[in-house]
């Protein structure tokens, strides 16, 4: 890739070590890579739900991820589509078949086909002239055009597909109006511009042709997909039909078949990461989510939206999931904390910006010990930043955003499974210590997909913490904000008879009344602050890291979010590979757990720190509540995320003694 070559500082280094070593191969099982691209709103993501769906049916592994651009429509987009016999969490750097919806996708991503692999593209467009393309940026013109004088490529299209022929890569040019004519011929329908929203479909079914998969398992995918929009069915079964036989009788040598895992017996679901917190939101016993609109976040309440109105499971009768979408952050969050105080299970969900003006409420509903539940996509940044790229910049901000000091849990899933079983362990934890709780996910998780076995609902605990009875409140005077042992004080919900009570901004008393006595404020700080250690005994180790690789190993991954699935990869291949690694993950950031986490390092003799942020800030924090230091930081800030190709390359490039103290992550279009 073009922007790689100019920036991909630590590919380069090991690019140069490993040309002057010998004995050293890399042989990672990268299953099989699709990509598909376009201007945004072409029907890119339509196109990989199609691919998605119809490999999962055929009981293959999926792992998507969704890359789009901030505007609304025209620049580029694309998903990259791995497809796997075996279990997979992340992508890897390799395409091998490119399915280009225009000539910018050719541009951009040609570098990433391997040798033996395939391009799909228009062949309407082969004279396009590369560098006169409109929504090529012009930085990318300049570093693009080294490339082609380096390389003695031509001006046009066709002439950097000669240089991907001699590279070894086969191209497959289609006139994609034609195979549409072809619809429309075959269905009487007039051969209108409206024929072009078909060309994700066609490049799918030239796609399977060209792997020679099962047609019929596509169908069923397609009809899936469109099962909403029954009158668009016919249409795009037979743009499927068509493009697929043409592929299959025009393009018969690419090298990399897909088949159908016929012994797949195992249940399993494709989902997104914000599908997968909508999910546990709901079956964690969410009934009240607010939301202002903001990307990524947005897509977890609509998704709730859709499907609000639930059937219980012991009396058959429907229930709901209010839905609220409100002026703006700041009646969001203040919206979900009166709701949590009435005794429901309440939530809201942002991003950077919204969680920005989300600070003050924050604080409010720590004064008074509100069981909030806040879920915090996390996108490129500062300010509105990159708003649908990624980023794990904001960790900090999350575990100190709000005026004064108050206690909060943060949590930090690190795949899509856990954005479900997190979404649960929210609300526990908000009610079972009274206080907010913050979960964290980044873009990466919220836009990917993946395929998963079916969640286990046995596991599911609902625990709503001390609560005290109408019984109980009828015997007296009730304290709502009662100092005890743990800090947290049996709570009565708003309505319940008998239970007067008070909640106010300024320092308050055990009845919730005004109090500024110097001795009531020295308590009441002492009673809020020491849930945190109550936390820590109450929550399991479980539920705060888990550890992957060899028990006692010298060296010791520690990261946390989204970079998980790139790292447990690599860390398997090392580990096959011989090296003596294992990979710390941190799931309860806030308030951290110390003994799990010194447990683990304490006596490792490398510790390799690795992050999407600019400054390693986990690192940072354990650094200042342990005092361990990490030896190697390996972070990437460039507003994609890491693949299992780069994390590979970068840690055994530490393992072999060859890699500076910090090495960045470049890699991404």
């Amino acid at each position: 890739m073009a922007a790689n070559a100019v920036s991909a500082s630590t590919k380069q280094l090991v690019d140069e070590y490993f040309e002057s070593s010998s004995g050293v191969d890399f042989h990672m099982d990268a299953g099989f890579n699709w990509m598909a691209g376009g201007p945004q709103g072409s029907g890119v993501d339509t196109a990989a739900n199609i691919l998605g769906k119809a490999c999962a049916i055929g009981g293959l592994h999926v792992y998507g991820r969704r890359e789009y651009h901030s505007n609304i429509k025209g620049m580029h987009s694309y998903f990259h589509l791995r497809v796997s016999e075996k279990e997979i969490s992340a992508n890897v750097d390799e395409v091998d078949l490119l399915a280009a919806f225009d000539a910018e996708t050719v541009v951009r991503h040609v570098t990433e086909v391997v040798q033996e692999g395939g391009i799909i593209v228009d062949s309407r467009q082969l004279n396009t002239r590369i560098l006169e393309i409109p929504s090529l940026p012009l930085e990318f013109k300049s570093n693009f055009s080294q490339f082609m004088e380096k390389n003695e490529i031509g001006e046009t299209l066709q002439d950097l597909l000669n240089y991907a022929g001699r590279k070894g890569i086969h191209v497959f040019p289609v006139a994609y109006t034609d195979l549409l004519y072809q619809v429309a011929d075959s269905l009487n329908l007039e051969k209108t511009a409206k024929l072009n929203r078909m060309i994700n479909v066609v490049t799918v079914g030239l796609s399977f042709g060209i792997l020679g998969y099962e047609i019929n398992t596509v169908k069923k995918a397609l009809v899936s997909i469109f099962s909403e929009k029954s009158k668009l069915i016919d249409m795009n079964v037979r743009a499927l039909e068509i493009a697929y036989s043409y592929a299959q009788m025009n393009f018969r040598t690419f090298p990399f078949p897909l088949k159908i895992e016929k012994s797949a017996q195992e249940e399993r679901v494709l989902l997104s990461g914000n599908q997968a917190v909508a999910i546990g939101k709901v079956l964690g016993g969410c009934r009240v989510q607010t939301y202002y609109p903001i990307t990524p976040a947005a897509d977890e309440s609509e998704f709730i939206e859709a499907h609000e109105i639930l059937e219980t499971k012991e009396s058959g009768l429907n229930a709901g999931v209010v839905v609220v979408q409100t002026e703006d952050e700041i009646a969001a969050v203040n919206m979900a904390s009166g709701a949590a105080l009435t005794g429901v299970r309440a939530a809201t969900s942002t991003s950077g910006p919204g969680f920005s003006l989300m600070v003050e409420g924050l604080s409010w509903a720590g004064m008074n010990e509100v069981p909030l539940v806040i879920t915090y996509y996390q996108r490129g940044a500062p300010s509105t930043g990159l708003p649908t790229r990624h980023g794990q910049d904001d960790l900090r901000f999350a575990i100190h955003g709000g005026h004064g000091e108050f206690p909060r849990i943060v949590l930090a899933s690190g795949d899509i499974s856990e954005c479900f079983y997190d979404a649960v362990n929210a609300f526990n934890y908000a009610e079972m210590f009274q206080l907010p709780v913050i979960h964290l996910i980044d873009k990466a998780l919220a836009n990917s997909f993946q395929t998963l076995k079916v969640f286990d609902t046995k596991q599911i605990r609902i625990n709503r913490g001390s609560v005290v009875s109408e019984e109980m409140l009828s015997k007296g005077s009730y304290k709502r904000f009662a100092f005890n042992e743990t800090g947290v004080s049996p709570r009565a919900y708003l309505g319940m008879k008998g239970g007067v009570h008070w909640y106010t901004g300024d320092e308050h008393n055990e009845l919730g009344h005004i109090s500024e006595e110097p001795l009531n404020r020295t308590l009441m700080m002492e009673k809020r602050m020491k849930k945190l250690n109550t936390v820590l005994k109450e929550i399991p180790s479980s539920e705060k890291i888990n550890y992957f690789g060899k028990a006692g190993a010298e060296n010791i991954i520690v990261s946390w979010g989204s970079p998980k699935g790139a790292i447990v990869e690599a860390v398997g291949e090392l580990i096959k590979e011989g090296f003596n690694i294992g990979f710390l993950q941190v799931r309860l950031v806030h308030p951290l757990p110390v003994n799990e986490i010194v447990e683990i390092m304490g006596n490792a003799k490398h510790v390799i720190d690795i992050e999407m942020n600019y400054s390693g800030q986990l690192g940072g924090i354990i650094r200042e509540k342990t005092g361990i230091l990490h030896d190697y930081e390996i972070v990437k800030f460039n507003g994609r995320p890491m693949t299992v190709t780069e994390v590979y390359d970068a840690v055994k490039f530490v393992l072999v003694g060859k890699a500076p103290k910090r090495q960045v992550l470049t890699h991404g279009a």
